[in-house]
């Protein structure tokens, strides 16, 4: 097995909290905001993959805009203007969770990546408020293909802008469908299981499981 090379961590969920909107949006909409949250991050994945199926690429940042307006409008709320800018400028100012940010400076010294559907207007923001952006020597966003993941193709524009194998690259994701896709293209995966679920009977299993990122400094 050869030595791993680079650490790749996928975005949003796993460096980044998405359910920190929590408490902004439950501000505008009492009662609801966690689940319009909850709706607004199921409808962003599901757009995702629609259209890229459908070869309609919008960027995430269009994506994420048109399912927040979805998951308001499903709860039976009206989404005022000034609201959506504060709760779309609340997206490049997600929380990081604690465990990331332990593991990323015990990474320090080591080639690290990110790897994001985010659009770099979305990506580059967020890395830079939480003080991270210097840690990564690749900020790789699937935008410069137009196409999101899981295709194996933007997998592989990953591999190549980290300039090893594939099988060099220890890739992070919280995200079941991530893992499933980077695992079948051929990275060496850590499923970060924080809220104890289960794996997508896909025909791929991650190479480590963990509850936390802070588990994974053991194999690093």
């Amino acid at each position: 097995m050869k030595r791993i090379k680079v650490c790749m961590f996928d975005v949003y969920g796993t460096l980044f909290d998405v359910y920190s909107l929590q408490e902004l949006c439950e501000s505008f909409f009492p009662g609801k905001g966690g689940d319009i949250v909850r709706l607004w991050r199921q409808k962003q994945l599901e757009y995702s993959f629609l259209r890229h199926m459908m070869q309609q690429y919008e960027t995430f940042h269009a994506i994420t805009e048109a399912a927040l307006r979805y998951a308001c409008e499903s709860m039976g709320e009206e989404l005022r203007r000034e609201q959506e800018q504060q709760l779309m400028g609340q997206y490049l100012h997600l929380s990081l969770h604690p465990d990331a940010l332990e593991l990323l400076a015990r990474c320090e010294g080591k080639v690290m990546a990110v790897f994001s559907n985010g659009s770099p207007d979305m990506l580059l923001p967020l890395l830079q408020h939480a003080g991270i952006t210097g840690l990564f020597q690749h900020h790789i966003s699937v935008d410069a293909l137009k196409m999101y993941k899981p295709d194996p193709r933007v997998y592989e524009f990953a591999r190549s802008t980290a300039g090893v194998d594939k099988d060099e690259i220890l890739f992070f994701s919280s995200n079941t469908w991530d893992i499933s896709g980077a695992g079948h293209f051929g990275f060496r995966t850590v499923w970060v299981n924080r809220n104890g679920g289960k794996m997508d009977r896909l025909g791929v299993q991650p190479e480590y499981e963990v509850a936390s990122l802070r588990e994974a400094a053991a194999f690093l």
